[in-house]
């Protein structure tokens, strides 16, 4: 019996054994998930969802997270500016091994489901202790309290000063002790798109961490 199911943006067709590389879940290794986007299950007796299976799903054991083969993209641009640059990057993936595929029951399985690590939840952070109106107007809406304003890198405002807060990084020494993975990192985790080699934030973070010193 083999089962056709939706993960990350793309279809797999599975048997129970098969090892799987996937986009990033958001579990451990030695966890059970359960993927509940099956679209077609095969066998002596073909079923195809519309679009999915109810009751369908497919369980399988997390290995572990690694990351792809490195790609390298080049970029060239003619006429006016005639640069060039090239990154590398490496796609988070993680690996896992199809245990089980259920005909029906998948909502009573009591199984973990699938999560795609950009889609996990955040924990909430507690909420601070109510200030006056004055103080917190006064206060800059890019700074934590124990981080730095990163709306003083080029190019960061408070959006997307927020976003770098969301990721975890709230000082300056961070971003300047970024290596070419990590830029690469960002830039496919948060849609910046080139932003950051192309403002320079690395080379800014390190000269605002070094007034602070």
């Amino acid at each position: 019996m083999f089962a056709v199911m939706k993960t990350g943006g793309k279809q797999y067709r599975v048997t129970p054994g098969d090892t799987l590389e996937i986009e990033k879940l958001a579990a451990e290794a030695g966890e059970t998930v359960q993927f509940n986007e099956v679209l077609m299950l095969g066998g002596t007796s073909p079923v195809v969802g519309s679009p999915l299976v109810d009751g369908a799903a497919v369980q399988a054991e997390v290995l572990g997270q690694i990351k792809g083969e490195k790609v390298i993209h080049f970029v060239r641009r003619r006429r006016k500016h005639s640069s060039k640059r090239t990154k590398g990057h490496r796609q988070q993936l993680t690996l896992i091994r199809v245990t089980e595929i259920l005909e029906q029951g998948a909502d009573s399985s009591g199984v973990k489901a699938a999560i795609g690590a950009g889609k996990a939840p955040r924990t909430a952070a507690p909420a601070a202790a109510e200030a006056p109106a004055a103080t917190r107007a006064a206060e800059p809406k890019a700074q934590t309290a124990d981080g730095d304003d990163l709306t003083r890198l080029s190019g960061v405002g408070p959006k997307l000063a927020e976003k770098l807060q969301g990721a975890g990084v709230t000082s300056f020494a961070q971003i300047a002790a970024w290596t070419e993975e990590d830029v690469a990192d960002f830039d496919e985790k948060l849609s910046f798109k080139g932003r950051i080699e192309r403002e320079g934030w690395v080379e800014q973070a390190r000269a605002l961490a070094a007034e602070k010193e």
